[in-house]
């Protein structure tokens, strides 16, 4: 157990005496009855099977930030890195701020923030690894760096940056409400450190000493609704009608009278309206892996779909390949092609070597259920492959399964693959138009490369021709459909969504305007091609067109949706929690320097030799035992 001091300050113990019942929200502030399987259990801290005696340790607990008293001194951040054994380039709690006006009415507004150990955790719900567990004990929401494989998409799914990836070591780590602590009878090391006292800290709901006010939300803290989250504030300072951010991200925040005075986010045009390339930070991007997975996946699953519908109709132009002696070469190329993506995307994990905890959340997380649905496309994909260089009754049986198998993995894998992408803390991802896009390209890339594998070996290819232009063509429409929409709702929309908007027509304006020339590009074609389909030189150089510019545009719209997505997420400082300042510091070295709080992302280190090696010394013996646990029912 943790060792308390003798002369520890009276600021530092816990001062909860009675408490309500149920909090702001309707939930019950107990976290489990009275008389429960999960009361009266150690949580084993450094190995001491001791059980704290806080009388409240089976209450919500939470974070009280009075805005009025921090000074931004940062040693909340000091003390919670140092008790932690924080590596400088990450925090679990950090200290940004807004500021508004202009001297002598200048006004500046510190916000120090940790993980919110919230009511719904969605970090939980996300994670396929169960890396997360919501404790009865004061209501912590823990994560254990041993179980992640450093995914990031908890990191994606919070509202309010609590989780850590952390670049050098490839794992998600965050604040654990320092539950040892509490078990003792003190307050976390950040509150006890507090300076200002602008920290508090306990049983949620309850109004800590020389409070007035327990507000849910302050300028620059996103919305609420998500997750619950148990922290409450006081802020009677009034600020600017106006405060913006002073990191890189197109937001600020407008007082809002018809809202309760609350600050909404709009848009800060911060950075001009000029149009750039930026193709830089398009071809450097972390996210390439995603889109070299998705592209692939979603084209590989157009092809499949395609062999598998005309196999139930009469007559089809698609059916004379599957007859056709280059049926067997593309299924074989398909299967690489998906491969690749998986493996890239394997290879994109902090930790490549714990892939098969993919699986562990699939009751909760759309990622699971993602990662099961594509593994059972490939699987069944792959040994289609292989029985089809075989013949016979008994193998065409076969062959009808693992069809009827690979395409329940295409209609799951494809679902979960859109719906993990619905994410209320990334405005820019949460609309339909995510599905369009990946259910048009899964038309369009589908139908390119099906015709780039088949039409060079096929004598007669008018026919088929036509009919895989119109397959582009409907893809093509369904994603402009989309992308229609997709703007309408981020111009009208506020915020974040809003700010998306603004760094596609500025930021990457002339990537964006590119992509929909080739859009408008690869229609006109399309639609050419299924009038003349493809008999001779001219229409062979039209196809060649089609092909180059769709697979140009599948790539260029890709990378744009992943790096014009905006979390509603904490504002940062100058340099602290600015993503464009760590973009800075990476491009001129100065991440070399660790009191800048920056570094390069080094978890990417394995070879495929390595990493079979790593598998076999580190991982085997784990995953042996993890599939006994499932067999089990562990």
């Amino acid at each position: 157990m943790f060792k308390v001091r003798s002369d520890e300050p009276q600021y530092a113990k816990l001062w909860d005496t009675e408490t309500k019942d149920t909090n702001r929200y309707g939930l019950n502030i107990e976290t489990t009855p009275e008389g429960s399987d999960l009361r009266d259990k150690s949580l084993n801290i450094n190995n001491d099977d001791g059980i704290g005696d806080n009388p409240n340790r089976y209450k919500q607990h939470g974070f009280f930030f009075n805005a009025d008293n921090c000074i931004a001194c940062h040693a909340c951040e000091a003390a919670c890195s140092e008790k932690n054994d924080v590596p400088s380039h990450i925090s679990f709690r950090s200290v940004g701020f807004v500021e508004g006006g202009s001297y002598p009415a200048y006004q500046r507004m510190n916000i120090s923030m940790a993980c919110n150990h919230c009511d719904d955790p969605v970090c939980l719900k996300g994670c396929p690894t169960r890396a997360y567990t919501k404790f009865a004990e004061y209501g912590a929401v823990l994560q254990d760096p041993d179980i992640c494989f450093g995914c990031g998409y908890c990191t994606w799914v919070c509202p309010y940056n609590a989780p850590q990836l952390d670049p050098v070591q490839g794992e998600v780590s965050k604040c654990n409400m320092c539950v040892d602590r509490l078990e003792v009878g003190l307050k976390p090391a950040c509150v006890a450190s507090c300076l200002g006292n602008a920290l508090d800290f306990g049983v949620i709901e309850n109004t800590p000493e020389g409070r007035t006010q327990t507000k849910v939300d302050i300028p620059g803290f996103p919305r609420t609704d998500i997750t619950h989250p148990n922290i409450r504030f006081q802020q009677t300072r009034s600020m600017q009608r106006e405060v913006t951010r002073t990191d890189s991200i197109p937001v600020k925040y407008h007082k809002n009278d018809e809202k309760e005075g609350r600050y909404l986010p709009v848009v800060d045009k911060k950075h001009g309206v000029k149009k750039h390339w930026n193709w830089g930070k398009i071809f450097h991007s972390h996210e390439n892996a995603h889109v070299v997975f998705t592209l692939s996946a979603q084209a590989v699953m157009g092809v499949f779909l395609f062999f598998f519908i005309s196999a139930f109709l009469a007559s089809s132009p698609i059916n004379a390949i599957a007859n056709s002696n280059a049926y067997l070469p593309i299924l074989c190329i398909i299967v690489g092609l998906i491969g690749y993506g998986l493996f890239k995307l394997n290879m994109h994990l902090g930790k490549p070597h714990r892939f098969y905890r993919g699986f562990n959340n699939l009751r909760h997380s759309p990622l699971s259920r993602e990662i099961a649905g594509v593994s059972l496309f490939f699987g069944a994909l792959a040994a289609l492959t292989f029985f089809s260089f075989f013949s016979g009754s008994v193998i065409n049986v076969i062959q009808f399964l693992l069809a009827f198998t690979a395409m329940i993995g295409l209609v799951l894998g494809s679902y979960y693959m859109y719906k993990l992408y619905r994410i209320p803390a990334r405005p820019y991802w949460n609309h339909w138009q995510t599905g369009t896009t990946f259910y048009g390209t899964m038309l369009s890339l589908g139908g390119v490369l099906l015709g780039l594998l088949s039409l060079p070996f096929l004598s007669n290819t008018l026919a088929l021709s036509k009919v895989l232009s119109a397959i582009v063509l409907a893809g093509l429409a369904i994603e402009t459909i989309g992308l229609i929409a997709h703007r309408r709702y981020l111009t009208s929309g506020e915020g974040e969504a809003g700010a998306a908007h603004y760094e596609q027509t500025t930021t990457f304006g002339k990537v964006y305007l590119l992509r929909n020339i080739l859009l408008g590009v690869n229609i006109v074609t399309a639609v050419t091609l299924f009038n003349i389909g493809i008999d001779g030189l001219y229409s062979s150089i039209f196809a060649s067109l089609l092909v180059i510019s769709t697979l140009t545009m599948a790539y260029l719209g890709r990378i744009l949706f992943y790096v014009l997505v905006i979390p509603t997420t904490m504002p940062g400082a100058f340099f602290w929690k600015n993503k464009g300042f760590v973009e800075h510091a990476r491009e001129t070295g100065l991440a070399d320097m660790p009191q800048m709080g920056v570094a390069y992302e080094h978890h990417h280190p394995f070879k495929v030799g390595e990493l079979m090696q790593t598998i076999k010394e580190n991982s085997l013996k784990d995953m042996v035992g993890h599939m006994k646990r499932i067999l089990s029912g562990g």
